[in-house]
């Protein structure tokens, strides 16, 4: 197992300790933690999804825009946070693996260490009521 960035390893106890749904990426887009507020919106414990590739993470999970066409890479929040450091906000769907779809906001930013290191990106996201 690879040596992880204290602010990784702080950034995954911060995240048990609160109560809206977070996960947390490394750089290359590997899923390395969601919390237990996520687990009842993706169906699935940590546990027993454990850390995976963002394609794996992705095929788990199916996003689609609110018109219901599939929601493309470069428009998810997660992926802009990766690829062009930056923070993005967005609402889709997602069908995750108990079937149920919902209506997801989803905030992602970038971690940044000290001197400049990216370090992954973290998505913080929670279930809107229907219209």
């Amino acid at each position: 197992m690879s040596q992880k960035a204290v602010e990784l390893i702080l950034m995954r106890q911060l995240a048990s300790y609160l109560a809206m749904p977070i996960l947390l990426f490394d750089p290359a887009g590997n899923l390395l933690y969601y919390n237990e507020p996520a687990e009842a919106i993706l169906g699935r414990r940590f546990d027993e999804t454990g850390q995976i590739p963002l394609e794996e993470f992705y095929s788990l999970v199916k996003l689609t825009a609110e018109d219901g066409l599939p929601l493309p890479l470069e428009a998810r929040p997660l992926v802009i946070a990766l690829q062009k450091h930056q923070a993005a906000h967005r609402t889709f769907r997602i069908q995750a693996l108990d079937g149920i779809v919902r209506r997801i906001a989803a905030t992602a930013f970038p971690l940044e260490g000290q001197g400049g290191r990216h370090l992954g990106a973290v998505v913080i996201f929670w279930e809107e009521s229907r219209p």
